[in-house]
């Protein structure tokens, strides 16, 4: 309840009253040592050691480890740290032949090759003098946490991909120093087997650690537990549920909550205190709303934020949010930011397979570097929208997003396939702790403008989630974003679904019986029976089956298809060069057809190792230095004014008129124009065929050009489709390109 003055004694009583009352309200409210919540990371260095005992602490620490960060970082370093084979990978090794069939069923919780079963990590740290709570929160950690505080067990947390929180009080030495130990698993065969732990088919190396933050909280009640803000921006204003816990006796509190730009700290919007009574032991839900002042919108192209300062007698909370709203709307098949259509592009992120990186080390906790990955490299590709895949990030990449400006699909780590990726397959997770490990998930990524689609699996077919999962969680997000659901029906009408055309995929184990030419009579719809559902937007969200290493040697997927595109004794620059062709092409057909909300690449930063499946196109990682043939053309395929000459013959003959049809699609809101001009490149002559174009926003276009071929002349030469917009203050030129040899009439 918000206070009144009611007014029974006159107009000037009234307001005597709420005076004294208004100024005992400022009073309370008045920031000073004991009302600031305190919040101490124990970032570093950490001591650590090993046990195949759950209970029994290690009696000497002699490693040293980084938190946040992996156990492979320890010095001095342990063996085998992350050797362990989960049931994906064992099934994938059993059908390769190099493994028995009977080990799925011996080792059905993962095959463990290492001699231990638990990591202790510990630190010493100096509490404040005495507050009325004391919290620690470890950001994640795998695989399973238990905490001890000054030889007292605390509790454990089976969440691989959450946050855990413990109360610290019952333990906690005030004003003196506190030895604090966590204990991880050193492979997920140490949970039970139907506990969310990370599935993974490509995945070889399973490395724990405490990979995320870890922080102590002091504060004085009533707590704030959580803050959700959820903007409305029909009426501008954001919608507020507040938690607040009583940890103490029966009690009278105020909360009161004010918004101000990040930046630059200017007001934006405040709601009056609210008062109410809490009982002993009390925790209770507030849901408020806040008119915001000419609200400014959050998007990739202006990532404008605010924060929500919440106040009580003793703690005090800042929450960072954006004034945003993303939709997909199956009438139009498009995705919606803030209510006008927006297409997606951009690539994934597998960061637990970078971990499986020998170049990983601790480049995913330097803030420098991820700046780079996820600001300056995408804006250079000119991609919007990217999926966390098949594994969580480090709550500060979700940070470093809402500031640079990335839409995130974020995907939890489930990718068990279904009934026949392998023997003895049966639901595989308990529904319970799903819907637990999921709730908490949640928690932690709904106030950032950024993450966009909840993503509840990759490629697994199981009803679970669309009947139970999702439709127990979903009402929790007041933001209500999209449910992405695989290989499953989706669970909400508007929901999208996503399609994964690897049209190379057949050879891999055979004869490649796709063609690039092909792309010239296909209208770039999913093929029949491809979606989970119809009637739904559809992302394409993997695409390619082309992946190389970072040095031009195939993956394991893809040794069989260069073979047949190059021949075995291709050079590593000629595969790289190739790759970066067919892959913008592509790309470039995908879009042109608008059949899609969005073109998602398949992948941006994973490992690259030999024995690999996928692969990223880094020619140096710490210093992310992109493969140059893949930024220049992958990066021209994915400009928003794009262009598709559709164009797959290897020869022309010289002296003939050819007919070129060129797709063009306009991704920004505001109308295009200007010369489109198809150009064969050759030594002896640049023949041109002018024209010109006009796209409304949003827009798409189809165009005939015509071009006499000139002489033959040995080698290739390029033919380009490029679109030069003629507007002030329009984009740079783009380009298609194909490679192609003139040859003289039969």
């Amino acid at each position: 309840m918000q206070p009144r003055c009611p007014a029974p004694f006159g107009p000037l009583a009234a307001l005597i009253r709420c005076a004294v009352r208004g100024l005992a309200f400022s009073l309370l409210l008045v920031p000073s040592a004991l009302t600031e919540r305190t919040t101490v990371h124990l970032d570093g260095p950490w001591q650590i050691a090993d046990s195949a005992s759950a209970t029994e602490l290690p009696t000497a620490f002699l490693h040293t480890v980084p938190v946040p960060g992996l156990v492979n970082l320890a010095e001095p370093p342990f063996p085998d740290v992350d050797a362990f084979f989960s049931r994906e990978h064992l099934a994938n090794r059993i059908r390769a032949g190099l493994a028995p069939a009977e080990w799925l069923t011996q080792y059905w919780q993962g095959k463990v090759n290492q001699d231990r079963n638990y990591f202790w990590y510990r630190k010493t740290f100096r509490a404040p003098p005495r507050r009325t709570t004391a919290q620690l929160r470890i950001n994640k950690a795998q695989f399973g946490t238990a905490v001890w505080l000054n030889d007292q067990k605390l509790g454990e947390y089976s969440g691989c991909f959450s946050a855990s929180h413990f109360p610290l009080e019952s333990a906690l030495r005030w004003d003196a120093d506190n030895t604090l130990v966590i204990r991880i698993g050193a492979h997920p065969a140490v949970l039970p087997d139907t506990f969310p732990t990370g599935s993974d088919f490509e995945k070889i190396k399973w490395t724990p650690g405490i990979y995320d933050r870890v922080s102590l909280v002091y504060c004085d009640g009533p707590v704030i537990q959580s803050v959700q803000v959820a903007p409305r921006l029909a009426t501008s204003e954001i919608l507020i549920q507040t938690v607040l816990e009583n940890r103490g006796p029966a009690t009278r509190v105020a909360l009161e909550q004010r918004v101000l730009t990040w930046k630059d700290r200017e007001p934006a919007g405040h709601l009056p205190p609210l008062e109410a009574s809490l009982a002993a032991g009390e925790t209770h839900t507030f849901t408020q709303r806040l008119p915001l002042a000419h609200p400014r919108l959050w998007s990739p192209e202006n990532p404008f934020l605010y924060m929500l300062e919440s106040r009580t007698a003793g703690d005090h909370l800042t929450t960072r949010f954006g004034f945003r709203d993303f939709r997909f709307d199956a009438a139009t098949g498009r995705a919606h930011l803030n209510g006008q259509p927006y297409y997606l592009r951009g690539s994934n992120i597998t960061l637990h397979r970078f971990f499986e990186d020998p170049l990983c080390r601790d480049l995913p906790w330097n803030e420098t570097w991820v700046r780079r990955l996820l600001g300056e490299l995408p804006r250079q590709m000119h991609w919007n929208y990217f999926r966390f895949c098949i594994g969580p990030v480090p709550d500060q990449w979700f940070d470093i997003c809402d500031e640079l400006g990335l839409l995130i699909q974020n995907e939890f780590f489930v990718w068990t396939g279904g009934p026949g990726w392998y023997p003895g397959y049966s639901r595989t997770h308990d529904p319970e702790e799903m819907i637990r490990q999921y709730r908490d998930w949640m928690r932690d990524h709904w106030n950032h403008p950024s993450v966009a689609v909840w993503d509840a699996n990759n490629e697994t077919k199981d009803d679970l989630f669309a009947t139970r999962l999702i439709p127990a969680v979903r009402p929790l997000d007041l933001s209500d974003r999209p449910w992405e659901n695989s290989y499953n029906p989706p669970a909400g009408p508007h929901d999208p679904v996503e399609y994964h055309p690897y049209l190379m995929q057949s050879g891999h184990r055979g004869k490649l019986t796709f063609r690039m030419a092909d792309l010239e009579t296909m209208d770039g719809r999913p093929r029949p029976g491809a979606l989970p559902a119809e009637g739904h937007p559809v992302v394409i969200n993997e695409y390619g089956w082309l992946w190389l290493n970072r040095d031009g040697s195939p993956t394991v997927l893809t040794e069989n298809v260069y073979a047949q595109l190059l021949g075995p004794q291709a050079s590593d620059r000629e595969r790289l060069d190739l790759y970066a062709y067919l892959l913008a092409a592509k790309t470039e057909f995908w879009r042109a057809h608008r059949h899609y909300a969005g073109i998602i690449h398949f992948v941006y930063l994973t490992c690259s190792y030999p024995g690999v499946s996928t692969a990223d196109h880094f020619t140096d990682v710490p210093r992310l230095t992109l493969e140059p043939a893949f930024a220049d053309y992958v990066g021209e395929a994915f400009k928003p004014l794009g262009v598709y000459l559709n164009f797959f013959q290897p020869a022309l003959t010289a002296g003939t008129t050819r007919t070129f049809e060129v797709f063009l699609v306009n991704d920004e809101a505001r109308a295009q124009s200007g010369h489109l001009t198809l150009v064969l490149t050759s030594p002896q002559a640049k023949p041109r065929a002018p024209g010109a174009f006009a796209l409304d926003a949003l827009g798409q276009s189809r165009r005939s050009l015509q071009l006499t071929v000139p002489a033959p002349i040995p080698g290739r030469c390029l033919l380009q489709a490029v679109a030069s917009p003629t507007a002030a203050g329009s984009s740079s030129p783009t380009t298609s390109r194909r490679w192609v040899s003139l040859v003289p009439p039969s």
